[in-house]
């Protein structure tokens, strides 16, 4: 059972004290939802980095230029690279794409 700390108003203390029941459900049932959101907080991580790659070389996919083959393939792989990724493990080991 987890502990609890409280302060004593009367005293200016500080109280520790068991979780009840209830208070433990609640601590265990949204530990369990973070928990469950990590992949997700992992992904989110992952596209907020791919997008700033993205950005940096959107420049050169402006109408008045023309895009390399090896533009072409590294902004693809960088849109492509959330494919798949499920875990947060998944998340960390991925390989990012050498910009041309």
């Amino acid at each position: 059972m987890s502990k609890k700390f409280t302060l004593d108003l009367t005293t200016g203390k500080g109280v520790e004290s068991d979780l009840t029941t209830d208070e433990q459900k609640i601590l265990d049932d949204d530990s369990k939802a973070y928990a469950d959101a990590a992949p997700a907080r992992a992904l989110e991580r992952l596209r907020e980095k791919r997008n700033i790659l993205l950005v940096e070389t959107d420049h050169f996919a402006l109408s008045d230029q023309t895009l390399t083959d090896n533009m072409k393939t590294y902004r693809q792989e960088l849109r492509d690279i959330t494919e798949g990724l499920d875990t947060v493990k998944k998340c960390q080991d991925v390989t990012w794409p050498d910009a041309p």
